[in-house]
C-alpha cells in the first residue's frame, strides 16, 4: 500500500480532533480513505484499525453497515436505485434490472446498485447518479435519458 506522506499527515491530523477516544475518528478516516482511494479494501480496514488501536472488526462493521462506503472499485458514474417501499411500488426493481442490463458492458463507466433509501419517497422511483438526484424515473426511456447525460 502506497500512502503519501501528505495523506498520512491528514489522517493523523483528523485523529487529533478526537482526543478522548481515537476510535471516534473511525468514520472520518473511512471517508478520507474512500475519497483518496475510491473504496475501502481489507488492507484499508487493517490500516485504519491499527492507527486507531482497535480490532479490525470494529472498522469492518462500520464499512459494511453504512451504504456510502464501497468495498470494491466502482465505475466512473455511480448509479444508485432506491429499493424502499414507495420506490419499489413505483417500479424501481424493473428500472434497476433495466439499468444493470444496459450498463453490463460498461463496468468501467457505470456501476449500478440498489440502495435502501434516497430520501425522496414522494417522488419515486428515484435514482442518484454520482451526487445528482432524479425523481419519478418510471420508464426505461426515462432511465435511458438519465444515463445519456453521463455518456
Amino acid at each position: 500500500m502506497n500512502l503519501t506522506p501528505e495523506f498520512e499527515k491528514k489522517l493523523d491530523e483528523t485523529i487529533t480532533h478526537y482526543p478522548v477516544s481515537k476510535r471516534s475518528a473511525a468514520l472520518p478516516l473511512l471517508h478520507l480513505w474512500q475519497e483518496e482511494h475510491g473504496f475501502i479494501s481489507d488492507e484499508a480496514v487493517e490500516f485504519i484499525a491499527t492507527k486507531l488501536e482497535v480490532q479490525p472488526i470494529h472498522i469492518l462493521e462500520l464499512v459494511t453497515f453504512y451504504p456510502m462506503f464501497r468495498r470494491a472499485p466502482i465505475g466512473k458514474h455511480h448509479v444508485k436505485v432506491c429499493r424502499t417501499l414507495s420506490c419499489a411500488l413505483g417500479g424501481s426493481h424493473a428500472i434497476h434490472e433495466f439499468l444493470k442490463k444496459l450498463t453490463a458492458a460498461d463496468g468501467d463507466k457505470f456501476t449500478v446498485e440498489f440502495v435502501e433509501c434516497l430520501a425522496n419517497c414522494g417522488s419515486g422511483p428515484t435514482l442518484m447518479v454520482n451526487d445528482d438526484l432524479y425523481s419519478n424515473v418510471n420508464t426505461e426511456e426515462q432511465a435511458q435519458a438519465v444515463l445519456n447525460k453521463y455518456s
